[in-house]
This record gives C-alpha cells, structure tokens and sequence, in this order.
C-alpha cells in the first residue's frame, strides 16, 4: 500500500490547536458549530464551510494517528 505523506506530530498538533480552537473568546467556532451540527441548525453554507476549516486539522492529525498505528504491525521494506 501507498504510504501517505502526513506533516509530523510538531506541525499538526499546533495547527491543530490554534485553526480548531480560534477564535478562543467568547467560544471556539468549532464548539459553536458543532452544537448547531447536533441540532440541525447548520443549514447556512458559511456555516458548514465554517465547519469544515476549524475541523481540518483534527480530521488530518487522526488521520496521522490512524495510519501510525496501522504501520506499527508491518515490517519496513
């Protein structure tokens, strides 16, 4: 299988915190739209849109995650 060329942990976790949470007061975006998820109030396209750039670097440091411990079992060629 293709290996995925993933930034490392030092670049996705910073990103991650500072993309995901902003802005910081009066409440991450991504806490705000995620409850709008939930109650079926996220029907605007900036919404959603909104959703998806706040959610990015989570989505991408689960992804390195993933695919590490996936590779842990397989032996290097």
């Amino acid at each position: 299988m293709t290996q995925l060329k993933l930034p490392g942990y030092g670049t996705l976790i910073p990103i991650a915190l500072l993309l995901g949470f902003a802005p910081f007061v009066p409440e991450p975006h991504l806490f705000g739209k995620v409850r709008m998820l939930l109650s079926g109030t996220l029907v605007r396209p900036l919404d959603i849109f909104d959703l998806f750039w706040h959610a990015w670097p989570f989505a991408l440091l689960a992804l390195r995650v993933t695919t590490d411990f996936r590779g842990r079992g397989e032996t290097p060629r």
